[in-house]
């Protein structure tokens, strides 16, 4: 499920302070020299089920991790994991799952609008 007029996508800011905004708001990263993708766990116990709320970027002056790189945002997404075969973006997802995202979409678009160049 693609999150669109979140106001994060096409924000450029400093991969450092990103970085930075996204770890305080519960995110693990994972990236290469020019793309980076921020991950969110949600865990379902109830019903069993592990979805994933990610927020992408890519380099658009330097390097991902030097600090000083500027990466742009892509509009979050989010995906059900299904194990072995990986996370489906394509689902009827719970509404509680989706104002769990939307909260964290609010939580950091104010901080990273406060960095975005």
């Amino acid at each position: 499920m693609k999150f669109e007029e979140t106001g994060l996508e096409g924000l450029t800011i400093e991969f450092q302070a990103l970085e930075e905004i996204m770890e305080n708001a519960g995110f693990h990263s994972v990236y290469d020299y020019e793309r980076v993708t921020f991950d969110y766990k949600i865990v379902n116990q109830v019903r069993d089920e592990v979805y994933y709320f990610r927020l992408q970027a890519y380099a658009v002056e330097g390097e991902i991790p030097t600090p000083h790189s500027k990466v742009k945002l892509i509009a979050p997404i989010l995906g059900k994991h299904y194990y072995p075969h990986g996370v489906e973006y394509d689902e009827d997802f719970p509404k509680n799952i989706i104002d769990k995202c939307d909260k964290k979409v609010e939580l950091i678009r104010n901080q990273i609008k406060e960095e975005a160049v």
